[in-house]
């Protein structure tokens, strides 16, 4: 099924960071123009909006296209306020510890079937490729390439679990670990959502 005009941008820039109408509008293969006003009518719809940044040297200042809090919203969301409520009701009712103990079990859980479905990945960059493929299916919209000086970046995009993270930290320092264990190698994060980036970035190198 082909995708609207509306939901390719939200894509692009959810996944590509903010854009200047004239690079969406070559992306989808349209007229800067026409791009243009299909942002207008989502902005009319408080999908996006435009923020104008200076230009190098003399000139003209650039309107790049962010999303909207509305806009992140189209993306799955992981039952956001539910979640939270939940975590909140299980910390209050038992405590910081219980609340461990299920960040525990989810961990051992998940690195249990990572490691099923990547054992036959045979090197670093596999295993990399493969994990970006998995957490795209589980709604991270993640990404993953290699660097200059043999690195590894993976990039997550979305976050469908922000409202448990946000509410307890320990399911966020519990999927670095996750992703330390299935890869066997040094990760380190670059870039955080919960800490105002655009998106969760991971650096990746052979230990």
């Amino acid at each position: 099924m082909r995708q609207s005009p509306a939901v390719r941008i939200l894509i692009l820039i959810k996944t590509e960071g903010p854009q200047l109408a004239a690079a969406i509008g070559d992306a989808l293969g349209i007229s800067g123009e026409a791009a243009r006003q299909q942002l207008a009518k989502m902005a009319e719809e408080g999908l996006v909006e435009p923020v104008t940044v200076a230009a190098g040297g003399r000139g003209r200042p650039r309107q790049l296209w962010h999303l909207t809090a509305a806009g992140n919203r189209r993306f799955p969301d992981g039952h956001a306020e539910l979640t939270a409520n939940l975590l909140a009701t299980l910390t209050e009712q038992l405590g910081a510890a219980a609340l461990d103990t299920v960040i525990s079990a989810r961990e051992t859980e998940t690195l249990k079937r990572y490691r099923r479905e990547l054992e036959t990945a045979g090197d670093l960059a596999a295993r990399v490729e493969g994990l970006a493929a998995i957490r795209t299916r589980e709604g991270y919209m993640a990404d993953s390439w290699r660097e200059a000086d043999g690195s590894f970046m993976l990039v997550e995009n979305h976050c469908p679990i922000c409202a448990a993270a946000s509410a307890c930290a320990g399911f966020c320092r519990s999927e670095l670990e996750t992703f330390r264990a299935v890869l066997g190698a040094e990760v380190e994060r670059s870039e955080h959502i919960l800490a105002g980036a655009r998106r969760c970035a991971y650096r990746i190198t052979s230990r």
